[in-house]
C-alpha cells in the first residue's frame, strides 16, 4: 500500500498533545496589535485545544500524526 500524503496546510498550523488532542496557536497576532488590549494580547500567547470534530478532521489530514 503507498504512502499516505499530509496536508502540508494542516502541518505548519495544528501540533497533537500527548493524548492525541489538536492544539494551535490563536489567531489575531499579526497586525493591528495597538489596538488590542493588554489582556487580550497575554491571551493569544497561549495554545488552544481544538474541539474534538476538528480534531478528527486534523487527524484526517496528518495521517502520520500522533494518534
Amino acid at each position: 500500500m503507498p504512502k499516505l500524503k499530509s496536508r502540508r496546510a494542516a502541518m505548519k498550523r495544528y501540533r497533537f498533545t500527548a493524548s492525541g488532542k489538536a492544539k494551535s496557536a490563536r489567531p489575531g497576532r499579526r497586525h493591528n496589535m495597538h489596538v488590542k488590549t493588554e489582556k487580550l494580547k497575554r491571551g493569544m500567547r497561549r495554545v488552544t485545544l481544538q474541539p474534538d470534530v476538528l480534531t478528527e478532521k486534523v487527524h484526517r489530514q496528518l495521517p502520520y500524526g500522533s494518534r
